[in-house]
Order: structure tokens, then sequence, then C-alpha cells
């Protein structure tokens, strides 16, 4: 019995498809914490069929933009759930808004033990998409479990990568790591002092007109009827401060290169982001490309012209490759 409290309404931030069926499920990691997911079943459904789990952004819930990518593999003849991942949205774990590169990538293979163990799917077909800083964690879980046969990431952060080097390698100097690692222990100090975990303040609202072009990118999505979610960190009071410490000594790509099933690295021109899927398809081949799509052996680095790091969120710009990604798994997950 769920201990979960499940809402029942369709609240996303994108409309019912009427060509597939929609239910609230849950199931468990091997840290025993209780994660809610959204199933998209196709209603034409014969037979076992293959499946996808998704999950991110980093910061965001299922009713946001990992809900929009399952419900359309489901229009394209897929089993696919989007879930919460610990900590976060309707899944369990306390306390909240807190990020781990290893249990994150544990609600994956979770995600995998769910769909292999499910009546509706053949477990020798199943893979995962994973939405920004989801989209490392999914390259991660590729990593390490065989069972899944074929892995996207779409627009993706390397979370461990940004807490080390900040953008751009902006703050990668053993000076400033070392002044990260102080402020985030004395966080720890205040923090089990008072009680209570700092929250860091999700997409920065009101908009200062001096913002970075991609921080108005975020909130033209999370902070507008456009993508606002009343259960997402970042449309609201973000992670705790120091929710992302672990991620300062854990390197979520360590071991791409020994993945050997297909991997799709999908990400936008102008995204300010485009440079960790540039990194992840390095890891993985040995090639380095700018600014290009690329393909080496069952790993494809596919860049979109013209598109943000946003654009691959929803479908207001209309660029998600959806067509790309349903050959995609239809070859790979045979």
């Amino acid at each position: 019995m769920s201990t979960l409290n499940l809402t029942r309404e369709w609240d996303k931030t994108f409309p019912q498809s009427e060509l597939v069926n929609h239910s609230k499920v849950t199931f468990h990691n091997r840290y025993g914490i209780e994660l809610a997911a959204d199933m998209y079943v196709p209603k034409d459904a014969a037979g076992r069929l293959p499946a996808i789990a998704v999950s991110g952004p980093f910061g965001a819930v299922k009713e946001q933009s990992s809900g929009l990518y399952a419900q359309h593999m489901a229009e394209r003849g897929f089993v696919a759930i989007a879930f919460d991942p610990s900590f976060t949205g309707e899944s369990g774990g306390e306390p909240r808004r807190m990020a781990s590169p290893d249990i994150n990538t544990e609600d994956f293979l979770a995600a995998v033990d769910f769909l292999s163990n499910c009546e509706l799917v053949d477990p020798k077909r199943i893979g995962i998409i994973g939405i920004c800083g989801f989209g490392g964690m999914a390259v991660n879980a590729a990593a390490l479990d065989p069972r899944i046969r074929a892995t996207v990431a779409s627009t993706m952060y390397d979370m461990s990568k940004v807490n080390v080097e900040g953008y751009f390698a902006s703050e990668d100097t053993p000076a400033q790591r070392q002044e990260k690692r102080r402020a985030l222990a004395a966080q720890r100090t205040k923090d089990y002092a008072s009680g209570t975990y700092e929250r860091a303040g999700g997409v920065v609202d009101p908009l200062p007109e001096d913002a970075p072009w991609f921080v108005k990118d975020y909130h033209a999505y999370y902070k507008t009827s456009r993508g606002y979610h009343k259960r997402s960190g970042n449309s609201n009071d973000g992670w705790n401060v120091i929710g992302c410490q672990s991620f300062l000594n854990q390197p979520l790509l360590a071991w791409a290169h020994e993945i050997e099933n297909p991997v799709l690295l999908i990400h936008g021109e102008k995204a300010h982001s485009r440079y960790f899927s540039e990194y992840a398809f390095e890891r993985m081949t040995g090639m380095h490309v700018v600014g290009e799509s690329a393909k080496e052996g069952n790993k494809e680095l596919l860049i979109i012209p013209g598109a943000s790091h946003v654009d691959l969120y929803d479908d207001v710009a209309g660029v998600i490759p959806y067509d790309k990604i349903e050959g995609f798994f239809k070859e790979n997950l045979q």
C-alpha cells in the first residue's frame, strides 16, 4: 500500500492526450524511498510493449517536461512513466529538496526494476530519457545498468561538472572549490542548529533587467503559465542550500566510456549548456566536437539548429525531435 499522497486530477503543464491512458503508479528504490510516477499507456496497447522511464529537469516535477516526453512516447507505442526523483514532488524521502548523484541515479534503476516487473512491459526492451540535470543521471545509470538498452539525454547538464567548475569553468580553481566547501560546511552547522534546511531559491523572480539570457530562458518556462507548477522547486523556493554538496566530489560521467548500449544526446545549438552534451559525447567516444552533430558507433550527438536550452523542455518552439527519439528507441529496443 502506498504511503504517498497522490493527486488524482490532471494537473500537468500540458494537455492530456486522447490517444493515451493515464494512471498513477508507485515503486521503491533500494534505499526504501517510495517514488511516484505518472504512467502513460497507448490506448490500443496489445501484448508486452517496449517501455521508457523519464525524469528531469533538475528541480522540476513529472507534471512538467518529463510527463510531456512520456506522453509523446506513449502516443508512439511505448509504455512510458515519468517519475519524481527522491525528495521531490510527490515522491517520498526526507528532508525535501535534497539531491544525490547516487540516489538520483538509483531512482532510474528503480524505475527499470518496476518496468521489468510490469505485466504491460517486455523487460528486455526498456530505455530511459533524462532531461537537463537528469540527463547526466541517465548517462550514469546507463553506465551502471545494462538492463537499460537505450538512453536519451535531452538538453543535459552534468551536475557534477557544473558544481565543481561553475558555468564555463568560471570557478575551476582549487581556491574557488575550497571556498564552496567552506560555505557549505558553515551552512550545515547553521541548518543543524536551526533544525531546518535553508532553501537556495528557485528561478529568480522578478527578473532583473541584466539577468543572463539563459536565466531569462528559465524564467520564461518556470515562472510563467507556460511551465509553472506548485510542486516544482525551480518554480518556487528551489533546492536546499546544501542540497548539491555531494556533487563536488562524485563525478557522474566517470565511467561513461564503458557504456556498451546506444546513447543519443540531444542539445540546442544556442543552449548555454550545450558543452555538457559535447563533453559527455567526448567521454563516451573520445571525439571532441563543438556545435555540430556527430556519431561514433552507437553513440550520437544531435544538435538542434537555433534551439535554446529551454526549447527542449516543451512544445512551444516545436523543436523537440520526437520522430528521431521514436526511431532511436524502436531501432534499439527490438
